[in-house]
C-alpha cells in the first residue's frame, strides 16, 4: 500500500485523507506532561494504546517516562518487538493461551499485568511457573468506573493470594475512565475524591493483612492533576494528552494541569461543492466517531457532519461563513484519538506547522489492529 507522503515533501503534498501529527505540538505536550510529573516526584507511564507506536513511546521515555501502558497482550507483543522495554498491561488476562504468550513476553521485556480475581491469579501463576519468568502483578480495584476491578475491600485478600502464589505484588491499579470526560472541573474533582476514598479503603485492606503497597497507579488525561494532588497515586497513566483530541479539549481544564495542544489531525480536501455545503474526502473510515464528530481546525464558522464511510460534509454556522472551494485542504481534529489512530497504517509526522511544514518522518502504527 502506498504511503500518504514522502519524507521531505511539503505538507501540502500529503495525500488525503491522511492522519498527520504536528511534531512540534506533540513534543511540547510530551515535555509538559513529563515536567508536571517530575516536579511532583511522580512516575509517568503514558498509555500507548493512544498512539500504538514504538517511536512515540521512545520519545516519551526519553522525556522521562518509566515505560508505557497497553490494554492488550498483542499490543504489548507488537511494541516489545519494536523495542519498547517496559510495559504494563493495565487489563485482566484470563485466557490460558494468552497467559502463555504473556509469560513468554516477560522473558523479553520488563512486564506487568493487572488482576482482579482468584482465577486470574491462579492461571497467571501457573503460566509464570511453567515459563520460569518474573513479572509485576497489580491488583485492580474498581474506584467507580464500574468496569474491571475488585471491590477495594478485597484488595488485601487478592494481594495475599498474589504473594502466596509466588508472584510479585507490584501495587494497586486504580483508574477511573468515566471521570476523564466529566466536563466541569468541580464535578470531575468530586468523582476523583470518591476514587481516592476507594484507594484508601484498598490500602486499609492491605494493611489489615500485612501487605505493603509499593505503588498506586492510574489517572488519565482528564483527571491526572487531581490524582497527583491526592498524595495517593505514585504513577500517572495519561495517554491522550500526547495528541489532545476534540473530546478531551471539550473539558473545562483543571487550573493545576498544564495546557495541551491539538497535535493529531486528519488532512482532507474538498472533492464536491454545492451552495449549502462542501464535501471532503474524510469519512468515518479515517476518523472514529464514538466520541462525536471532528471539528474543523481553524474554522469555527464551519460545522462537520457525518457523510458516511468516505465523506464528510461541511456546512456554514452563519451566513457570513465562506465554504472552502474544490481542492482546498481542510484539517480536522478527530473526536477520539485512540480508535482514529487504529484506522491508519502510518502517521505523517510534520515539522514546522500545518501551513508550511515539511514531512519529517512516517511513523508506523506498530500495534494497529492488536485487539487480542
Amino acid at each position: 500500500m502506498n504511503a500518504p507522503a514522502v519524507v521531505g515533501q511539503p505538507v501540502q503534498a500529503v495525500d488525503t485523507p491522511a492522519l498527520v501529527i504536528d511534531l512540534d505540538a506533540m513534543n511540547r505536550n510530551i515535555a509538559r506532561m513529563a515536567a508536571f510529573a517530575q516536579q511532583r516526584g511522580l512516575r509517568l507511564r503514558p498509555h500507548a494504546k493512544t498512539h500504538k507506536s514504538a517511536w512515540i513511546a521512545a520519545q516519551q521515555v526519553a522525556a522521562g517516562a518509566v515505560g508505557v501502558c497497553v490494554q492488550k497482550t498483542s499490543e504489548a507483543e507488537a511494541l516489545a518487538a519494536a523495542g519498547v522495554a517496559d510495559i504494563f498491561i493495565t487489563n485482566e488476562v484470563i485466557d490460558v493461551a494468552k497467559l502463555a504468550r504473556l509469560a513468554a513476553l516477560a522473558q523479553r521485556c520488563t512486564l506487568a499485568v493487572a488482576v482482579d480475581s482468584t482465577l486470574g491469579i491462579e492461571r497467571l501463576a501457573a503460566a509464570v511457573k511453567q515459563a520460569g519468568c518474573a513479572l509485576g502483578v497489580f491488583v485492580e480495584i474498581d474506584v467507580g468506573h464500574g468496569r474491571c476491578g475488585a471491590a477495594p475491600a478485597q484488595a488485601g485478600m487478592l494481594a495475599r493470594l498474589v504473594e502466596s502464589a509466588g508472584l510479585h505484588f507490584a501495587g494497586l491499579q486504580a483508574y477511573h475512565g468515566r471521570a476523564q470526560h466529566v466536563r466541569g472541573p468541580t464535578e470531575r474533582a468530586d468523582v476523583i475524591a470518591q476514587a481516592a476514598e476507594g484507594v484508601r479503603q484498598a490500602l486499609a485492606a492491605l494493611a489489615r493483612v500485612g501487605v505493603a503497597c509499593p505503588l498506586v497507579t492510574g489517572a488519565g488525561t482528564g483527571s491526572f492533576a487531581l490524582e497527583a494532588a491526592s498524595g495517593l497515586w505514585g504513577e500517572l497513566q495519561a495517554g491522550s494528552y500526547v495528541f489532545m483530541d476534540r473530546d478531551y479539549a471539550d473539558n473545562t481544564p483543571l487550573a493545576q494541569a498544564p495546557a495541551f495542544e491539538h497535535a493529531l489531525f486528519v488532512k482532507s480536501q474538498v472533492i464536491s461543492q454545492a451552495d449549502d455545503r462542501a464535501v471532503v474526502d474524510a469519512g468515518h473510515k479515517s476518523h472514529a466517531i464514538d466520541s462525536g464528530l471532528p471539528i474543523v481546525w481553524g474554522r469555527s464558522d464551519l460545522e462537520f457532519f457525518n457523510g458516511g464511510d468516505e465523506h464528510g460534509v461541511l456546512r456554514r454556522r452563519n451566513a457570513a461563513a465562506v465554504l472552502p472551494g474544490l481542492g482546498h485542504t481542510v484539517w480536522l481534529v478527530p473526536g477520539h484519538c485512540d480508535p482514529t489512530v487504529n484506522l491508519h497504517d502510518s502517521l505523517v509526522g510534520v515539522r514546522g506547522g500545518l501551513d508550511h511544514g515539511i514531512v519529517e518522518r512516517l511513523i508506523k502504527v506498530d500495534a494497529r489492529g492488536c485487539l487480542r
